[in-house]
């Protein structure tokens, strides 16, 4: 999908390296659920951690939580909040190592349990902390003291109005007009406030609100000052897609405008779609160790987390370009393996190269393929080639003068090869696609992959196509096997 405007222009802002004077640049967890010393490194102002429930994604933002004091011990938070003690939890050995950035200056830090207390809180740096957690979901009437207010003869006391733009931003995100909203206080109860909004004339309050009205304006009445550090779990919870992405969109200009550095933890292929690769973060565990993979695609991530029945083999591909590449390549060469099979974008190169080196550990027969481009990781099958696929399929067919392209996609064949051999004198092969299938009016989907089908059934040879087929073929003999 492609990135959106806000999105952009917080990637443009960040990468002109002139902003974020204070950051978190990595945490290394060690002796605390099972973390070893995991390094996760936060390369973006909004980072979103995914995995399944117990990988540690909550331990890596309440351990970030840890990491800073406040203006004073009320407003800071500590490690011994999250992380306590009990009957069935021992905790000695601990240590929560970070980086960080102050203006100009890269430094480092540490917060230590070796044995029975914490060590290390009064000398971590200070700044603006806000932990948004679960019980933002709860129903305002279940909340402990709310039921005694509803039940009680009650006015407003007071209020605190949203300004307008917050209130605009709620409006944008849920995808209706609200003319107002405040934050109200009774007579009954000053220490509980009751969100109150407003829509076409009628007021209503928390206690008559969905979860996910809730949700939002509890986000968006957060205290969210500028360089703060904002970490908020499970950020998809109560909301519906579309109010998932524009929520993503509306942190993504506040996090702009007060150069924020979020943290958050999701399950939804929706929140990572709307950020770049460098942004996601996957938490694996593989035979009873932790791994942090990152840049990876949504795909990678359901396909990680889902528990439903799939082919018998997974195949993993860098993009959707590689993915069409390798499917028209089954189809015509490997017919006996292409049903039997589902083919998985996974993201960044990195990921493909950690990939190949768990590859034999997964509980499904799987394959790993990088582009030709670069070199073979262990573990790891290049596609055909020995370059990025649109440049081995546009190259090879214009070699070719384009075969029988024009047919598959109904155009004129004149019109195809210029406008397929114009594309190629852009510096960026990435656009070659878009720019073709722009000047023949069709979808850049279906010219990839009629340029694929036609790539492999008349150019690609035999033995090229055995030794992409091989290693699937070899997966599938061991599940027939057992």
């Amino acid at each position: 999908m492609p990135i959106k405007p806000e999105i952009r222009r917080l990637h443009k802002t960040w990468q002109s390296g002139t902003g974020w004077p204070q950051r978190l640049e990595w945490l290394e967890i060690h002796g605390l659920r099972g973390w070893g010393g995991q390094r996760i490194d936060f390369k973006f102002p909004i980072m979103a951690i995914v995995g399944e429930n117990g990988a540690g994604k909550s331990t890596i933002i309440q351990s970030a939580a840890s990491v800073y004091k406040g203006k004073d011990w009320k407003t800071s938070k500590f490690a011994s909040d999250f992380f306590m003690k009990t009957t069935w939890d021992e905790l000695a050995g601990v240590t929560i190592k970070y980086g960080y950035k102050l203006g100009t200056d890269n430094r480092e830090g540490s917060i230590r349990r070796p044995s029975d207390r914490w060590l290390g809180n009064t000398d971590r740096p200070e700044r603006p902390v806000e932990y948004i957690d679960l019980s933002r979901v709860q129903p305002v009437s279940v909340r402990a003291g709310y039921a005694k207010i509803a039940k009680s003869k009650h006015t407003e006391k007071s209020a605190t109005p949203f300004e307008l733009n917050r209130v605009q931003r709620m409006s944008e995100v849920l995808g209706r007009h609200y003319d107002d909203a405040r934050l109200a206080v009774t007579d009954i109860d000053e220490k509980r406030s009751v969100p109150v909004v407003s829509k076409q004339g009628v007021t209503y309050s928390g206690y008559h609100q969905g979860a996910g009205e809730t949700t939002v304006f509890e986000f968006l009445d957060a205290d969210l000052p500028k360089y703060g550090l904002i970490l908020i779990d499970e950020i998809e919870s109560s909301l519906h897609p579309r109010a998932q992405r524009r929520l993503i969109r509306a942190l993504a200009e506040i996090c702009r405008e007060r150069e924020l550095q979020i943290i958050l933890t999701t399950h939804s292929p929706i929140i990572l779609d709307e950020l770049p690769l460098e942004a996601r973060l996957y938490v694996m565990e593989t035979g009873g160790k932790r791994q942090v993979i990152s840049s990876i695609s949504p795909q990678f991530a359901m396909t990680k987390m889902d528990d439903e029945a799939y082919p018998e083999c997974d195949l993993y591909v860098e993009d959707n370009a590689a993915a069409v590449m390798l499917g028209e390549l089954l189809a015509f060469h490997g017919m006996n393996v292409f049903p039997r099979c589902q083919i998985i974008p996974y993201g960044g190169v990195n990921v493909g190269k950690s990939l190949g080196q768990m590859v034999d550990k997964f509980p499904r027969p799987s394959c790993v393929y990088v582009d030709g481009d670069m070199a073979t990781p262990i573990g790891c099958v290049a596609l055909p080639g020995g370059d990025a696929p649109e440049r081995v399929v546009f190259e090879a067919l214009a070699d070719k003068n384009w075969l029988h392209l024009w047919a598959r996609i109904g155009r004129d064949i004149s019109s195809v090869i210029d406008d397929c051999s114009k594309a190629m004198t852009l510096g960026d092969h990435h656009e070659w696609v878009r720019a073709a299938a722009n000047a023949l009016r069709c979808s850049g989907d279906v010219l990839w992959q009629a340029m694929c089908a036609e790539w492999a059934q008349h150019i690609l040879s035999a033995a090229d196509a055995k030794v992409i087929i091989q290693p699937i073929e070899d997966k599938l003999v061991s599940v027939t096997a057992s």
